[in-house]
C-alpha cells in the first residue's frame, strides 16, 4: 500500500486508498498523551489490540501476521476459508461486499482508512469456519482452560469501582461494563455469557456464546441497516424463552 499524503503541516491524511498500518498506529499511540491513569477507568481501544499484535509477532519472530494466524491458528482447525486479508496483498475467494445505504441508494463501501491494520480486525471468515473456531473455543483446542482464564476474568479497577461505559460509547456514559481480554461478559437473562460486535465501514457483526448452555450465536451482516445485536437477542430469546414456556407445560 502506498504511503499516506501529508497536508501542510505534514500530518499524514489516511484516505480508502492510502491506509494506516500495524506499526503506524504504535507509532501514533506513543506520541499520544494517557486518557487516563491505568487501571483508573475503562475505555475500549481498538489500537489497544493492534500494540499487542506487534508485539508478539517480534517476540515470536514471526515478520507476516497473516502467516502467524495461518500457521497456528486457521491451518490447524482447518478453516479453508478463512484469512487475515490486506487489500492488493491477498485475496478473499467468494467474498461478501460491505454496503451503506445512503438515501435510497446502495453503495459499496468495503474498505476505510483503518481496514489495513490486523490487530484489531481485518479477518475475512464464514460461519462454517466460525463454527470450527467456537468449536475450539468450547473444547480448549488451541488454548488450555488456564490459559483462556485471563480472557473471562472482568478488568478490575485499582479502587475496586466498577468499570463503567465512558462518554461518547457504544453505550450511554456511565452504564456498567464487564470486560476481560476481547470478551465482554456480562450475563443476559440470568445465563453467563460472552460476546463481542465488531463495526468497520459497510460491515456489523456481532458474536454471543452461553458456554453452560452450550450455545453459540453469530451474526455476520454486510449491510447498515441491520443491526445484529438485536438479531442475536431476538435468537437468544426465542430459545431461553422458549424453553421457559416448555417447562411450564
Amino acid at each position: 500500500m502506498a504511503a499516506a499524503r501529508k497536508n501542510r503541516k505534514g500530518a499524514r491524511i489516511w484516505t480508502r486508498t492510502y491506509q494506516i498500518q500495524d506499526a503506524e498506529v504504535s507509532t501514533s499511540s506513543n506520541r499520544a498523551a494517557a486518557k487516563f491513569v491505568p487501571a483508573t477507568q475503562w475505555s475500549y481501544s481498538n489500537s489497544g489490540y493492534v500494540r499487542p499484535r506487534i508485539s508478539s509477532s517480534k517476540n515470536l519472530r514471526q515478520a507476516v501476521p497473516r502467516e502467524f494466524l495461518r500457521e497456528r491458528i486457521f491451518a490447524p482447525l482447518k478453516m479453508s476459508q478463512t484469512i487475515a486479508y490486506q487489500e492488493g496483498k491477498n485475496e478473499v475467494a467468494h467474498r461478501a461486499y460491505g454496503h451503506s445505504k445512503e438515501n435510497t441508494a446502495w453503495r459499496e463501501t468495503d474498505q476505510s482508512p483503518t481496514s489495513a491494520t490486523l490487530g484489531d480486525g481485518g479477518i475475512y471468515s464464514s460461519l462454517t469456519d466460525l463454527a470450527k473456531w467456537d468449536e475450539a473455543l468450547a473444547k480448549h483446542t488451541l488454548l488450555s482452560e488456564k490459559e483462556m482464564l485471563p480472557a473471562l476474568t472482568p478488568a478490575q479497577l485499582t479502587n475496586s469501582a466498577q468499570p463503567k461505559w465512558p462518554a461518547n460509547s457504544d453505550r450511554p456514559e456511565g452504564t456498567p461494563v464487564s470486560y476481560g481480554f476481547g470478551w465482554f461478559l456480562d450475563s443476559y437473562r440470568n445465563h453467563v455469557r460472552m460476546w463481542h460486535y465488531g463495526d468497520t465501514i459497510g460491515f456489523h457483526t456481532y458474536i454471543q456464546r452461553f458456554p453452560a448452555d452450550r450455545l453459540t450465536i453469530i451474526v455476520l451482516c454486510n449491510g447498515t441497516d441491520l443491526d445484529p445485536e438485536s438479531l442475536a437477542a431476538k435468537v437468544a430469546d426465542g430459545i431461553f424463552l422458549g424453553k421457559q414456556v416448555a417447562r411450564q407445560f
